[in-house]
């Protein structure tokens, strides 16, 4: 066994280091000098954090951000080519709703899958470090949404963004540097929650579940697995870790707003996502079963800020919101998506919505429930319009 892990260590120590061979461009390669806070070494406790936990300085990350909980997490691959979590870093402050980014202007910051590369990164932000999300990935354009400047950065000011303070971004930023000298790109995966059963159950009723059952899919396999779930987009939704059918040797081309082609889901990674997804299915049928309490719709909430800022950014909160009475809809169905079996042949599995009854229409109101969201959750907006701040 010790064998075996030594090896997969030195495997993956190879791999960085031929990919730190590959022609990536790197910051700073156009010839201007980076400032000082954009060359920062990792610090000796966060090293020590990484032997810890079997992690190679330069292998590769994947960000993961959860509005509702204001956190942002950092995972890394491990010896074992797997990622694990390296850190959890609270957000100081996120504005919008839940619900993805629609057009510029809508103060929402983005929800999906997103692709970041070494141009996106800006180390000359006026936000103090600045990581680009690359909004409007494919999907976004697809779907008829756009909007600009979507980071993650410092300065805990945000307008559609996602933003930490200048102590956090120097982590993150140097995270995110290390890993792209051996590799193209990284993955952000920005949800409005933690996709629980108890979450979505909570939130049944919101109008973007739809949206956020079709994340579900390309997070469960992440979860399931400790994999990068492989992103494509079409007919205008996401796809996770597509393959060809058995026995065809056609191409597969994904285009965005067009039909999608026929593919499978890799087995090795819908086996145990499946697993996952039936026991989520399971405990979400019980909480609604249990008529567990609607979560409030909010309108006009300008975001959120994690409850460990209360205290220093005390300004900033909104003890409470504007709340729109929940619908009582049905959990969509997504489209069913076909996977592989050891021996082939195609089963009849399906990847989605969790199937659950009706709800019963609630009226939500400002309890001290809804209070508590908005203390923990919103920051303050005023009437006037607000001072604008330059471009990250």
């Amino acid at each position: 066994m010790i064998r075996i892990i030594l090896l997969r260590a030195l495997i993956l120590s190879a791999a960085v280091f031929a990919g730190a061979l590959a022609p990536v461009r790197c910051l700073g390669e156009d010839g201007n000098q980076l400032p000082a806070k954009a060359t920062k070494e990792l610090s000796p406790e966060l090293l020590a954090l990484l032997r810890q936990k079997h992690m190679v300085k330069y292998s590769p990350i994947l960000v993961r951000i959860f509005k509702e909980e204001a956190e942002l997490e950092v995972w890394k691959q491990d010896t074992t080519g797997r990622f694990q979590i390296l850190k959890t870093y609270p957000i100081c402050r996120w504005s919008g709703d839940l619900g993805p980014k629609l057009h510029e202007g809508d103060r929402q910051a983005p929800e999906g899958f997103y692709t970041i590369t070494p141009s996106l990164l800006n180390p000359n932000s006026n936000y103090y470090l600045a990581i680009n999300t690359g909004f409007p990935n494919s999907f976004d354009k697809a779907n008829d949404r756009d909007g600009s400047f979507l980071m993650i950065h410092g300065d805990c000011w945000s307008s559609g963004c996602y933003a930490m303070t200048d102590e956090q971004m120097d982590e993150i930023f140097s995270l995110a540097r290390d890993s792209l000298g051996g590799r193209p790109s990284f993955q952000v995966q920005a949800y409005p929650f933690r996709l629980t059963p108890a979450n979505l159950a909570r939130h049944r009723t919101n109008p973007n579940m739809p949206f956020w059952m079709m994340l579900k899919e390309g997070n469960d396999h992440f979860e399931a697995t400790h994999i990068e779930p492989e992103v494509e987009v079409c007919d205008r939704r996401y796809v996770f870790d597509a393959q060809h059918p058995p026995n065809s040797s056609k191409p597969l081309v994904f285009d965005p707003a067009g039909k999608c082609p026929a593919f499978v889901v890799n087995p090795r990674i819908a086996r145990p996502a499946l697993e996952k997804q039936h026991a989520d299915e399971a405990e979400y049928a019980q909480l609604v079963k249990d008529n567990v309490p609607v979560a409030p719709i909010y309108s006009g909430l300008d975001g959120g800020i994690n409850k460990i800022f209360l205290a220093r950014f005390p300004g900033r909160i909104i003890p409470l919101a504007i709340v729109l009475p929940p619908s009582g809809s049905q959990l969509p169905q997504m489209a069913a998506v076909p996977w592989a079996d050891n021996d082939g042949s195609l089963a009849n599995k399906f990847f989605g919505a969790l199937p659950g009854p009706r709800s019963r229409t609630q009226v939500a109101s400002t309890d001290s429930t809804a209070q508590q969201r908005g203390a923990d959750s919103a920051t303050t907006e005023s009437t006037a319009a607000p001072i604008p701040k330059p471009e990250p």
